[in-house]
Protein backbone atom coordinates (compact mmCIF):
# COMPACT_ATOMS: atom_id res chain seq x y z
CA UNK A 1 0.00 0.00 0.00
CA UNK A 2 2.58 2.53 1.01
CA UNK A 3 4.35 1.86 -2.64
CA UNK A 4 1.20 2.36 -4.45
CA UNK A 5 0.28 6.00 -2.14
CA UNK A 6 4.13 6.56 -2.87
CA UNK A 7 3.93 5.84 -6.57
CA UNK A 8 0.71 7.90 -6.89
CA UNK A 9 1.92 11.11 -5.11
CA UNK A 10 5.27 11.07 -6.78
CA UNK A 11 3.57 10.89 -10.15
CA UNK A 12 0.98 13.71 -9.27
CA UNK A 13 4.37 15.40 -8.33
CA UNK A 14 6.01 14.63 -11.68
CA UNK A 15 3.20 15.89 -14.01
CA UNK A 16 2.57 19.01 -11.96
CA UNK A 17 6.14 20.24 -12.05
CA UNK A 18 6.01 19.52 -16.27
CA UNK A 19 2.85 21.80 -16.09
CA UNK A 20 5.03 24.02 -14.10
CA UNK A 21 7.60 25.11 -16.47
CA UNK A 22 5.13 24.21 -19.55
CA UNK A 23 2.12 26.82 -18.52
CA UNK A 24 1.61 29.80 -20.09
CA UNK A 25 0.02 32.12 -17.27
CA UNK A 26 2.29 32.74 -14.95
CA UNK A 27 -0.01 32.23 -12.13
CA UNK A 28 -1.11 28.94 -13.42
CA UNK A 29 2.10 27.93 -13.00
CA UNK A 30 2.57 29.22 -9.45
CA UNK A 31 -0.87 27.55 -8.86
CA UNK A 32 0.72 23.87 -10.13
CA UNK A 33 3.47 24.36 -8.31
CA UNK A 34 0.92 24.13 -5.24
CA UNK A 35 0.02 20.76 -6.63
CA UNK A 36 3.80 19.62 -7.27
CA UNK A 37 4.79 20.54 -3.85
CA UNK A 38 1.63 18.95 -2.20
CA UNK A 39 2.55 15.93 -4.37
CA UNK A 40 6.21 15.50 -2.65
CA UNK A 41 4.16 16.35 0.62
CA UNK A 42 2.42 13.31 -0.30
CA UNK A 43 5.04 10.83 -0.86
CA UNK A 44 6.91 12.56 2.47
CA UNK A 45 2.99 11.16 4.05
CA UNK A 46 3.19 7.90 2.42
CA UNK A 47 6.82 6.93 3.87
CA UNK A 48 5.03 7.56 7.20
CA UNK A 49 7.39 11.19 7.84
CA UNK A 50 4.20 13.29 8.90
CA UNK A 51 6.73 15.98 10.46
CA UNK A 52 8.54 16.04 7.35
CA UNK A 53 5.30 16.35 5.22
CA UNK A 54 3.75 19.11 7.69
CA UNK A 55 7.05 21.44 7.26
CA UNK A 56 6.56 20.59 3.15
CA UNK A 57 3.45 22.09 3.50
CA UNK A 58 3.52 24.74 5.60
CA UNK A 59 7.07 26.20 4.34
CA UNK A 60 6.55 25.66 0.74
CA UNK A 61 3.05 25.46 0.07
CA UNK A 62 1.85 27.91 2.44
CA UNK A 63 4.69 30.48 2.47
CA UNK A 64 6.98 30.14 -0.66
CA UNK A 65 3.98 29.77 -2.90
CA UNK A 66 1.81 32.27 -1.12
CA UNK A 67 4.63 34.71 -1.48
CA UNK A 68 5.04 34.22 -5.22
CA UNK A 69 1.78 34.53 -5.88
CA UNK A 70 2.00 37.85 -3.94
CA UNK A 71 4.95 39.31 -5.56
CA UNK A 72 3.14 38.32 -8.54
CA UNK A 73 0.44 40.66 -8.19
CA UNK A 74 2.18 43.28 -6.30
CA UNK A 75 4.53 43.16 -9.54
CA UNK A 76 1.62 43.50 -11.69
CA UNK A 77 3.43 40.78 -13.49
CA UNK A 78 1.00 39.90 -16.71
CA UNK A 79 -1.61 37.43 -16.44
CA UNK A 80 -2.01 36.74 -19.71
CA UNK A 81 -0.82 33.85 -22.01
CA UNK A 82 2.55 34.71 -22.99
CA UNK A 83 2.88 33.16 -26.39
CA UNK A 84 6.59 34.71 -27.09
CA UNK A 85 7.53 32.96 -23.63
CA UNK A 86 9.56 30.50 -25.37
CA UNK A 87 12.70 31.10 -26.83
CA UNK A 88 12.93 28.46 -29.41
CA UNK A 89 15.27 26.35 -27.42
CA UNK A 90 12.25 24.22 -26.04
CA UNK A 91 13.71 21.16 -27.73
CA UNK A 92 16.98 20.99 -26.89
CA UNK A 93 15.46 21.78 -23.62
CA UNK A 94 13.72 18.70 -23.86
CA UNK A 95 16.40 16.27 -24.79
CA UNK A 96 18.41 17.78 -22.20
CA UNK A 97 15.58 17.21 -19.20
CA UNK A 98 14.39 13.48 -21.26
CA UNK A 99 18.15 12.50 -21.07
CA UNK A 100 18.29 13.93 -17.32
CA UNK A 101 15.74 12.22 -16.86
CA UNK A 102 16.89 8.39 -17.96
CA UNK A 103 19.84 9.20 -15.97
CA UNK A 104 18.59 9.61 -12.93
CA UNK A 105 15.90 6.94 -13.28
CA UNK A 106 18.57 4.40 -14.03
CA UNK A 107 20.88 5.54 -11.45
CA UNK A 108 17.24 4.92 -8.65
CA UNK A 109 17.15 1.60 -10.12
CA UNK A 110 20.63 0.28 -10.32
CA UNK A 111 20.94 1.56 -6.24
CA UNK A 112 17.37 -0.03 -5.03
CA UNK A 113 16.48 -2.43 -7.63
CA UNK A 114 12.82 -3.81 -6.63
CA UNK A 115 13.11 -3.21 -3.53
CA UNK A 116 10.14 -2.25 -2.08
CA UNK A 117 9.46 1.39 -0.73
CA UNK A 118 9.15 0.91 3.44
CA UNK A 119 7.90 3.82 5.50
CA UNK A 120 10.72 5.73 7.40
CA UNK A 121 10.73 4.18 11.10
CA UNK A 122 11.52 7.41 12.52
CA UNK A 123 9.89 10.15 10.95
CA UNK A 124 8.27 12.25 14.17
CA UNK A 125 9.51 15.62 14.64
CA UNK A 126 11.80 14.35 17.90
CA UNK A 127 13.31 11.72 15.41
CA UNK A 128 14.15 14.57 12.73
CA UNK A 129 15.19 17.39 15.23
CA UNK A 130 17.92 14.61 17.25
CA UNK A 131 18.96 13.37 13.71
CA UNK A 132 19.31 17.26 12.78
CA UNK A 133 20.91 18.72 16.11
CA UNK A 134 22.91 15.82 17.01
CA UNK A 135 23.83 14.39 13.54
CA UNK A 136 23.85 16.63 10.97
CA UNK A 137 24.55 19.77 13.07
CA UNK A 138 27.38 20.88 11.36
CA UNK A 139 26.18 20.44 7.80
CA UNK A 140 22.75 22.31 8.93
CA UNK A 141 24.77 25.38 10.35
CA UNK A 142 27.19 25.48 7.14
CA UNK A 143 23.72 25.45 5.27
CA UNK A 144 22.79 28.07 7.59
CA UNK A 145 25.51 30.45 6.72
CA UNK A 146 25.35 29.62 2.84
CA UNK A 147 21.90 30.68 2.93
CA UNK A 148 22.89 33.94 5.02
CA UNK A 149 25.47 34.43 2.35
CA UNK A 150 23.03 34.21 -0.53
CA UNK A 151 20.78 36.36 1.32
CA UNK A 152 23.32 39.45 2.00
CA UNK A 153 24.44 39.11 -2.17
CA UNK A 154 21.01 39.18 -3.23
CA UNK A 155 20.78 42.46 -1.27
CA UNK A 156 23.56 43.94 -2.61
CA UNK A 157 23.03 42.92 -6.16
CA UNK A 158 19.35 44.02 -5.93
CA UNK A 159 20.63 47.84 -5.22
CA UNK A 160 20.76 50.61 -7.36
CA UNK A 161 23.93 53.00 -7.75
CA UNK A 162 22.87 56.35 -8.35
CA UNK A 163 22.69 57.53 -11.30
CA UNK A 164 21.62 53.83 -12.74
Amino acid sequence: MTTVLFAVAGVVAVVAAVLVVTSRRIVHAALWLVVALGGVAGCFGALHAEFVALVQILVYVGAIVVLVLFALMLTKAPTNPLPGLTTGRSPFAAVVAGALALLLGAGVVLAFGNKKIRPVPNGSAEAVGTQVFKTWVLPFEVLSVLLLAALIGAIALSQHKKGD
